[in-house]
């Protein structure tokens, strides 16, 4: 179901390899001081996602984000759903069964993403790091349930801090999978804070 493809905004892995070798301890410390440094110096972004899930379905739509925990999930025509962070919580709307759905962002793994002033020590770890490709892996030892994401980011010398987000995969607790892969990536756009906001389809009017 398309509503269970977006609930997930989790994972199978991405066209990068999740089975790379365990790196050292002091180039995953570079790594992930790498990411923070990417996250400091992008206030937004705007791109084009594309979403499968586990059974190989796959939505389309447009990816708008600003930090400190805002984005916004506009899915492609004909999908009445809807998924948008105000800065303190994630909502996902189901315009076809008027249905409203909101949860922390510290619930989710969308959370590493959104915070560009975490310690990612505390969450993270390298799963890849070579000349084309670094890859982390979050889950909060403290909140198994809420899942865990690995995000991609390609080494690319002109992007912030020289890395382009590529994508995520997510595993949540009952293990649904989908993947989050991005195109089009523009950096530190203008956004206005009007974008994550949503008509509410349970008020009359």
């Amino acid at each position: 179901m398309l509503r269970f493809a977006t609930l997930a905004l989790a994972a199978a892995p991405l066209v990068l390899s999740l089975s790379a070798p365990t790196v050292a301890v002091a180039q995953s410390s570079s790594g992930l001081s790498q990411v923070t440094s990417h996250l400091k110096a992008v206030d937004t972004m705007t791109a084009s996602f594309a979403q499968t899930d586990r059974r190989g379905q796959t939505l389309t739509g447009t990816l708008t984000m600003k930090r400190p925990g805002k984005v916004r999930f506009q899915y492609q025509k004909g999908v009445p759903l809807l998924i948008v962070g105000d800065g303190k919580a994630l909502t996902m709307i189901d315009y076809e069964v008027k249905q409203v759905s909101r949860w922390p962002i510290g619930n989710s793994p969308l959370s590493v993403l959104l915070n560009p002033n975490q310690d990612l020590s505390r969450v993270a770890k390298v799963v890849r790091d070579d000349d084309q490709v670094l890859m982390i892996q979050a889950r909060d030892p403290k909140k198994p349930e809420f899942g865990t994401i690995n995000i991609a980011f390609a080494k690319v010398a002109g992007a912030p801090a020289g890395l382009m987000l590529q994508g995520w995969t997510t595993l949540d607790a009952q293990n649904n999978r989908s993947t989050i892969k991005l195109s089009d990536q523009k950096f530190n756009v203008s956004v206005a804070d009007s974008a994550f906001r949503y008509v509410d389809p349970r008020r009359r009017g």
